[in-house]
């Protein structure tokens, strides 16, 4: 991330000890509340611990103990704000499935506030290990793993080949996605994300 912030300070403000402490639980709520705020408004690089710190009325040495890095509690309070998008329905259709999903994720990547944001966490990542696998950890492995749940089933009824793999349908669906994000020659709407279905269903239907 290429910041360094000023060396720890003792727990003060809302946090201190004896009557008035807020509960940790609390705490973290409005840190990571603070956080996404921050992200929506400014962007990955607005984040640091020391203005969450200040605005959420936290001190900087808590920020410190509970996230590795600015950007690992910037990923968090980004994954806090869009968790929904990560539901896959299952209605029977595999089609129908893959379309809403995919609709989904594009009106993620594509709406504002949160939707530049992600492009900013796939370039710092390659800069900020905690970030990377915070990244990994809550949002790519989880994804890949409901989509790819989600195709098995489709396999298990007939819907989809048995020799298809799960995992290469999942990078050229939603890869294709992220390609268009990070490389914005050409539209990423939901007419590309149906064509997508539509072309690859061609080739994998049971």
């Amino acid at each position: 991330m290429g910041h360094v912030d000023e060396p720890h300070e003792p727990p003060k403000g809302p946090e201190r000890r004896g009557r008035g402490r807020r509960p940790a639980a609390e705490v973290r709520q409005a840190v990571l509340e603070t956080a996404g705020a921050m992200l929506f408004e400014a962007g990955l690089p607005g984040i640091t611990f020391e203005k969450v710190a200040t605005r959420a009325g936290a001190s900087k040495m808590t920020l410190y103990k509970w996230w590795p890095s600015p950007g690992a509690l910037a990923f968090e309070a980004y994954f806090t704000a869009v968790e929904d998008t990560l539901a896959f329905a299952d209605t029977g259709d595999i089609e129908r499935d893959l379309t809403a999903q995919l609709h989904s994720f594009v009106g993620l990547l594509t709406g504002r506030p949160a939707g530049p944001v992600i492009a900013q966490f796939v370039g710092a990542a390659q800069t900020d290990p905690a970030l990377a696998d915070a990244l990994a950890k809550h949002y790519v492995h989880p994804r890949r793993r409901l989509a790819a749940d989600r195709l098995t089933g489709a396999q298990r009824v007939g819907q989809i080949r048995a020799e298809v793999d799960p995992q290469v349908v999942v990078d050229q669906l939603w890869g294709a996605c992220y390609h268009r994000l990070m490389m914005p020659d050409e539209p990423l709407d939901t007419a590309f994300a149906d064509a997508l279905v539509d072309n690859l269903l061609r080739g994998i239907r049971g």
